[in-house]
């Protein structure tokens, strides 16, 4: 599997294994991030999103990578931030990684040709992105981690999944223009 672009549009050509590898670390991805929160007590709060408690760091590492505090060295200031964000990002990250479902799942028994609009790229960029952040996480992934393992590795089959998603994310990008009006786009 390999994105391209021409004519202006972004596909990939997939075979069946590639697609249900994707759709089942896409669903594992969306397991990870929970389910969406239930109405809030208060509502006002739950209409514009917002916990009435502060939020914790998540004990998972995988998912505090997802989802990192945004102050490192103040836990009450983190512990707020994330109330008024920490909704978002999650709904946001289920959202991408529900569109990459629905866009895998008319292939997953034959594979084919995957074509993708501007705002499917975008959610299949940051679903990527955030396989690779909880994959490295879990495998303890460094600058110096081997990621052309021996075969008697016990982590060589996901460090190979690894690079294989860091390989498509780079392919997938080198389809990409900026979206208009953003730094370094087209005006």
């Amino acid at each position: 599997m390999r994105f391209r672009r021409r004519r202006g549009r972004v596909s990939a050509e997939l075979d069946a294994g590639e697609a249900q590898l994707l759709s089942a670390l896409a669903g594992d991805l969306l397991v990870l991030l929970g389910d969406e929160p239930s109405a809030d007590e208060d509502p006002l709060a739950a209409l514009v999103g917002l916990t009435s408690a502060p939020r914790e760091r998540p004990s998972d590492p995988a998912l505090a990578r997802l989802l990192p505090d945004a102050y490192a060295d103040d836990p009450e200031a983190a512990s707020e931030f994330r109330r008024f964000t920490e909704q978002d990002l999650r709904a946001g990250k289920r959202g991408n990684a529900g569109a990459v479902l629905a866009g895998l799942a008319p292939y997953l028994d034959r594979g084919g040709k995957v074509p993708l609009d501007r705002d499917e790229v975008d959610a299949w960029l940051g679903t990527l992105n955030d396989l690779r952040l909880v994959l490295a996480t879990r495998l303890g992934v460094t600058e110096q981690t081997d990621l052309d393992p021996a075969p008697d590795d016990p982590q060589a089959q996901a460090l190979l999944i690894y690079g294989w998603l860091g390989w498509l994310q780079e392919s997938l990008l080198s389809c990409v223009d900026p979206r208009p009006g953003v730094q370094g786009g087209p005006r």
